[in-house]
């Protein structure tokens, strides 16, 4: 059985040489994991909470996004994930830049609103919301760290899309950041006398 699965993976990573192909896994494990168990496990794994902006001859929009992560330091690269359908998929591919806003600690009325619970009383999300002098890429909120990205490429991956974005801005701010777990907020507490080593690999 395990050579058998090897012999598929060998395959697979030939096949993904080939021009348009890409690796199937499905090929490798062909007993799928059930939707229903993999949003439940997802929901044990904390995330910090952003608002990806941007602007441009599109518009400007911004939405709360969970999925975030950083690509590469060098060249300075991050990406976000989005509904392949929502408006913000849309404009950001439409404007080629996005900011990604990594909310503080205190900001999840900021979170709620860019989340769309304020869609119905509020015609724009921006309204009353603080945000410092707009950056080339989308508009900075107050109070959080933000990467300011130019567009450099995007693909589809089930039903989202995944953008990468080459880091031409960032904004460092000190406060300690919200996070989201199990469908509610939460806080970034440091274990008390606890540091960690840098530790590559």
């Amino acid at each position: 059985m395990l050579c058998l699965a090897y012999y598929r993976f060998v395959n697979c990573i030939a096949a993904a040489r080939t021009e348009n192909a890409m690796i199937c896994f499905d090929q490798l494990l062909p007993d799928r994991v059930a939707a229903t168990d993999f949003i439940r496990a997802m929901r044990r794994v904390a995330s910090s909470v952003t608002v990806v902006t941007t602007q441009g001859p599109a518009g400007c929009h911004g939405a709360t996004v969970s999925a975030f992560c950083s690509v590469s330091a060098e060249p300075p690269q991050v990406l976000v994930c989005l509904r392949g359908d929502s408006r913000i998929a849309q404009i950001i591919g439409d404007n080629g830049s996005f900011c990604v806003n990594v909310l503080p600690d205190a900001a999840s009325d900021v979170a709620d609103r860019f989340a769309g619970r304020d869609d119905n009383r509020v015609a724009d999300r921006f309204d009353g919301i603080d945000v410092d002098a707009p950056s080339a890429a989308g508009p900075v909120i107050d109070g959080s760290t933000a990467f300011g990205c130019e567009l450099e490429t995007y693909f589809d991956a089930g039903s989202h899309r995944i953008f990468i974005g080459r880091v031409i801005q960032v904004c460092e701010n000190a406060a300690e950041p919200l996070a989201w777990m199990d469908g509610s907020y939460h806080r970034v507490v440091p274990h008390a006398g606890e540091s960690v080593s840098k530790v590559t690999s």
